[in-house]
């Protein structure tokens, strides 16, 4: 009989893993803080305590969204003496969030509240 560690098991066909990390980069934004970090790292780098005033929550709160966009390499730290700083570890992402109210906008019957507010976004958020 084969231990656990002699069983060798069949290697994932690469399509099963394409869609698991590309499910799991989706999963990383699925917050809307998570989004609102990635917007406001847009413009620049910020420290927890920019984006908890920002964001109007907690800054453990902030550092837990913080580091799961971290370990989904989507935000860089830099220290700088007691401060940390979070940038954009590929800055398109920030495009890519905009792009997506072109689908939000197309999928929904938008009351008017909501298509006011993605209009103002779309301009707010747009280069």
């Amino acid at each position: 009989m084969l231990s656990a560690f002699d069983r060798q098991e069949p290697p994932l066909p690469q399509r099963e893993i394409v869609t698991k990390e590309l499910a799991s980069l989706f999963g990383a934004l699925s917050h809307p803080h998570r989004v609102r970090i990635v917007e406001e790292l847009r413009g620049g780098e910020r420290d927890v305590n920019q984006l908890a005033e920002i964001l109007d929550c907690s800054h453990s709160r902030v550092s837990q969204h913080l580091t799961l966009l971290k370990a989904h390499r989507l935000v860089t730290p830099r220290r700088e003496g007691r401060h940390v700083y979070y940038s954009l570890a590929e800055p398109r992402v920030a495009r890519w969030v905009l792009e997506g109210l072109d689908f939000t906008e197309a999928a929904l019957l938008q009351p008017g509240r909501i298509r006011e507010a993605m209009a103002n976004a779309r301009e707010e958020w747009g280069e």
